[in-house]
């Protein structure tokens, strides 16, 4: 019998969004559900600063390298140094429909050439021992017939990849911003059950549009894992009950209060030792307290305050003392 897949539950790679301190702030809440890094171009890690791109805490593992880029060889050192330093997966982008990402050939115009995706991944492949994976869209442009994603799914397959996360929305590469190709396509998650269905020899994982555990699960009745994306950075907290839930965990996760508790511990170095302005840090922890009382109050204690030249660890002690403040006096 087929063992289920490891991990049911990610968080979507989102660029400008899930970076090492968002990330910090996931694992607090789920200590097994699959995060990955924003996407990192080829060119940056093997050409730029290896520490800005590719440095994160212990604890977010088990943590994906998301790589942008279409040449093999540059692809697979990629690959090598995701393995040296230490993460857990590589996934190849064939997502992304921005016109930066379009002039560098990749992203979501590689939809186009399948052929080329194959040997990128078939280099990454051998180049690591680190399970690889790509997130790609269902079409782009006039190339979105269920008969094309089949056949791009097969032809990336028979280089050996084995796990495929569909975003279930086509893309126009142009006429649609990006954010415009987040919501205007429509989503197709029926024919990403039915890819499963057809090859369920592959691991096959949808995205797109999830906002609930809810609808996690009952996606999860026809695919083997589900990618949450913008839900996830608007309420993060939603990730409370991910790990009973879906991973049989029964450990209770922390409450919000121990959670600040530990952001204080683990913004202290950055801003301290290393000179950061804790807004850098807190601008992806304001939705902590999504749809709970002083919620507000405690965005708009960091937005006004987090950006300060003084701002510290006081700061994050002081927006919680606002959230207290609200609570008691709703009580």
């Amino acid at each position: 019998m087929e063992q289920p897949f490891a991990h049911p539950i990610s968080v979507a790679p989102m660029m400008r969004r899930t970076d090492r301190h968002f990330r910090f702030l996931i694992r607090q809440i789920s200590r097994h559900t699959l995060l990955y890094t924003e996407m990192v171009p080829t060119g940056a890690i093997l050409d730029g600063d290896h520490r800005r791109f590719l440095d994160f805490h212990p604890c977010e593992s088990p943590l994906v390298l998301q790589i942008g880029g279409s040449d093999p060889d540059r692809l697979a050192a990629c690959a090598r140094i995701a393995e040296q330093w230490g993460y857990d997966g590589v996934n190849l982008n064939v997502c992304c429909p921005s016109h930066r990402v379009q002039n560098g050939e990749f992203g979501a115009c590689l939809m186009g050439t399948p052929e080329l995706v194959a040997h990128g991944v078939e280099a990454m492949i051998d180049a690591t021992d680190l399970p690889v994976s790509v997130k790609h869209r269902f079409g782009i442009d006039d190339i979105d017939a269920y008969e094309d994603v089949l056949h791009f799914v097969d032809v990336v397959a028979e280089a050996g990849c084995r796990h495929f996360v569909v975003h279930a929305r086509k893309a126009w590469l142009d006429g649609l911003s990006p954010t415009e190709n987040r919501n205007i396509p429509p989503l197709r998650h029926s024919e990403v059950h039915r890819l499963k269905q057809q090859r369920p020899g592959l691991v096959i994982e949808t995205n797109g549009g999830i906002e609930t555990l809810d609808e996690a699960e009952a996606h999860l009745e026809h695919v083997d894992a589900v990618m949450i994306g913008r839900a996830a950075y608007d309420n993060p907290f939603l990730f409370a009950d991910v790990d009973r839930r879906f991973y049989g965990d029964d450990t209770p996760p922390p409450t919000r209060r121990e959670i600040v508790d530990r952001l204080c511990d683990y913004a202290q170095p950055w801003v301290e030792e290393r000179g950061r302005k804790l807004n850098h840090l807190t601008r992806h922890w304001l939705q902590l307290f999504a749809g709970q009382p002083g919620a507000r109050a405690w965005r708009h204690y960091l937005s006004e305050h987090a950006h300060r030249p003084d701002a510290g660890i006081h700061t994050l002690r002081d927006a919680l003392a606002a959230v207290d403040d609200v609570a008691a006096s709703v009580a």
